[in-house]
């Protein structure tokens, strides 16, 4: 049995593009069920409304709303990626940088280790000329 001369060409193209369709309405259902729950400006009633209407009604709940509030989708994506962004570099700025001792503490403790004698006077020089020429900030590569 040959299913290649059961199914012409014409019937792939269109199951593919049918395929296609639906999961393209998938992808803005969800799309659209993140917008309603991340702006800001709806109420409570507003968002289990215009939720409920996507859900009951889904192909039409997903082109009203398109047409109603499809604007400002693009404008809630960038605010709520600007704001994961922030976020994110804020913690690498605390994370990455925010633990270091000042040049004033570095040298206390090198003045603290050859009081004791753990390093020697030129150890302690040149230690002392590491802190004061780049700030106590030495580079580390990885």
């Amino acid at each position: 049995m040959y299913i290649a001369y059961d199914y012409p060409m014409l019937g792939a193209f269109w199951t593919m593009m049918w395929f296609f369709l639906w999961f393209m309405w998938i992808f803005l259902l969800f799309k659209i069920v993140f917008d309603i729950f991340r702006d800001d400006s709806l109420s409570g009633w507003g968002k289990a409304g215009w939720t409920v209407f996507v859900i009951v009604l889904p192909f039409l709940g997903v082109f009203v709303y398109l047409l109603a509030r499809g604007k400002g989708m693009g404008r809630r994506e960038m605010e709520h990626t600007r704001q994961q962004r922030h976020a994110f570099d804020s913690y690498v700025k605390e994370t990455a940088g925010g633990n270091r001792p000042s040049s004033a503490d570095e040298l206390a403790k090198l003045s603290e280790l050859r009081t004791r004698g753990d390093i020697t006077q030129e150890e302690f020089e040149r230690a002392k000329g590491l802190v004061l020429t780049d700030g106590g900030r030495t580079s580390r590569s990885t």
